[in-house]
């Protein structure tokens, strides 16, 4: 992006025109592959990481993290504004990672759309559906987009039947697929009735688009052979007669979800998705949070942190918090009230992300997504007004599943440990205690992926080397009561399993389920909570 970077649109036509999305799916299904291929669709970038190609060409845009690079694989949110068409698009590519939910879980509440990535072969995997429900508990529409149909793949109407099954979902395709893995000639476009085929010499693109009368239309036959269009026909007259009709206000209610086939790898059917989202997809919507809800033409600005990334530029040793704004039009320079804090901070230059690459972001509005470069003043769920208290709900902590004692290899890194273990804490990527018996520290992830990242990025980012050893904690739970009495007495009978988290809140480290149960049992005063949300 240009180095000021501001989107040239205004007042309530720059709020309908935004389009804030996140991709989901499970790992290996082709989400950053498909993630590239939008951005090269909509003139962001002009030369997609092909997931074959060596050196830098390999390194997929979107994944700037050095681990991310040498496994493959998506470990953090990445987020990425670029214009196509008529709309501004933020486009949020989660980790895949089930070790990882916890970054994908907070980034969904920053979105107003979601496509799922499903793999033709495979059909609905355990991460899918998971991200799926979060999406559901907050109402969140979904387009799918059905991947990989250059490979050998279930049959399609199989795969309808287990998305309806699975998610409780209507089922609406849009595209409908012509064979399958060698034998993939393309789609059938049942919104506009066109045929779309691959060039003959070159399947990496398209060849004849041609518009029809219907799937029985005689030219189709003079591209398809007999088999190929008597199968068409077939298959897209039971789905017509099948599948319900699209219905704007259903998708956006979270009840049915479109559908199209095809292949980012071979980017087919990746610009029809991405008008799909630009045409259906709700703009900005409105925003809970306490005491009101706030809607996104409100003249005042409003939004809160979903994440905060350390050393995203090593060279720099930046901190930028992730701020979803959720009403009013946002101009560099503004003072803005801090909530948590009561204070005033001036954001002089917010930056629109485009993975790596960054660039000023000059004036912004509901929807967007703008980085705020920080010195540890913003944290996870904090939010920024022109002076109104509000607090966003629904940004949570999750109780870690894995606890380990963290050991320094050199005494003399003490204070650089702490500082590496709390920013990466304020990032999500783990979460820290102090024991209230005892020194040290102890980190708590979701999975054991987490510890590698963890690992990897205090030795790279900090220069601190350190090792993790079992601890004998198996869970941990926030802890508070009604009665400040009660709760103190609690926490003298349980000292040993008694520990802090960055922000002084009391949590009780459970050895094992049971003794988390009868925990429990013997104090039911007290409230045991496996998620924490900041106010």
């Amino acid at each position: 992006m240009s180095q000021a970077a501001a989107l040239p649109v205004r007042g309530e036509t720059a709020v309908a025109k935004r389009r804030t999305f996140a991709i989901i799916s499970h790992p290996d299904a082709g989400k950053t592959t498909l993630t590239e291929k939008l951005l090269l669709n909509g003139g962001a970038i002009h030369l997609a990481g092909d997931v074959k190609a060596r050196g830098e060409r390999r390194r997929a845009r979107s994944d700037w993290m050095e681990i991310e690079r040498k496994r493959g694989i998506s470990v953090t949110t990445s987020v990425m504004t670029f214009e196509a068409g008529e709309h501004v698009f933020n486009l949020l590519d989660t980790p895949g990672h089930e070790d990882f939910s916890e970054d994908t879980y907070r980034t969904l509440t920053a979105v107003d759309s979601a496509v799922m990535v499903i793999d033709a072969a495979k059909g609905i995997e355990p991460q899918t559906r998971k991200l799926f429900e979060v999406c559901r508990l907050r109402d969140v529409p979904i387009v799918t987009f059905i991947n990989k149909m250059d490979r050998e793949a279930r049959e399609s109407l199989e795969m309808l039947d287990e998305i309806a099954e699975t998610l409780a979902l209507d089922v609406t395709p849009l595209l409908w697929p012509i064979g399958m893995g060698r034998n993939f000639r393309g789609c059938y476009d049942l919104v506009n009735d066109r045929l779309m085929v691959f060039a003959e010499a070159d399947r990496k693109r398209f060849g004849a688009v041609i518009a029809c009368e219907g799937p029985d239309d005689d030219r189709i036959g003079q591209v398809l052979d007999t088999e190929e269009h008597a199968k068409l026909v077939e298959d897209i007259e039971f789905v017509r007669g099948v599948c319900p009709p699209f219905d704007l206000e259903a998708y956006r209610g979270g009840h049915l979800t479109p559908v199209l086939f095809g292949s980012a790898l071979r980017d087919f059917a990746v610009t029809e998705l991405l008008a799909t989202v630009g045409a259906y997809a709700p703009p900005p919507r409105t925003q809970p949070a306490e005491p009101r809800a706030v809607t996104p033409e409100e003249p005042a600005v409003t939004g809160f942190v979903f994440k905060v990334q350390a050393n995203m530029d090593p060279k720099h040793r930046d901190r930028i918090a992730f701020f979803r704004i959720c009403s009013g039009r946002f101009e560099r320079g503004m003072k803005l009230t801090h909530v948590r804090s009561g204070k005033t901070m001036a954001v002089h230059n917010p930056i629109f992300f485009f993975a790596q690459d960054r660039g000023l972001a000059e004036d912004a509005y509901a929807g967007d997504i703008v980085g705020i470069p920080n010195h540890g003043t913003l944290r996870v769920g904090d939010a920024l007004t022109e002076g109104e208290a509000l607090r966003f709900t629904g940004i949570p902590n999750f109780a870690p599943e894995i606890l380990r004692r963290v050991r320094l290899l050199d005494p003399m890194r003490a204070k650089h440990l702490r500082r590496a273990l709390e920013d990466l804490a304020e990032e999500g990527v783990t979460q820290m205690f102090k024991p209230l018996i005892g020194a040290g520290w102890i980190v708590g992830v979701v999975g054991a992926l987490q510890l590698d990242v963890l690992a990897a990025r205090i030795a790279a980012e900090y220069e601190v080397e350190a090792s993790f050893e079992a601890a004998p904690y198996e869970t941990a739970r926030w802890v508070t009561a009604a009665d400040a009495g009660e709760m103190k007495r609690f926490i003298d009978s349980n000292q040993g399993s008694m520990a802090e988290d960055r922000d002084d809140n009391p949590v009780f480290m459970a050895r094992n389920s049971w003794s988390l149960t009868r925990a429990m049992q013997d104090w039911p005063k007290i409230t045991f909570s496996a998620t924490c949300e900041r106010s």
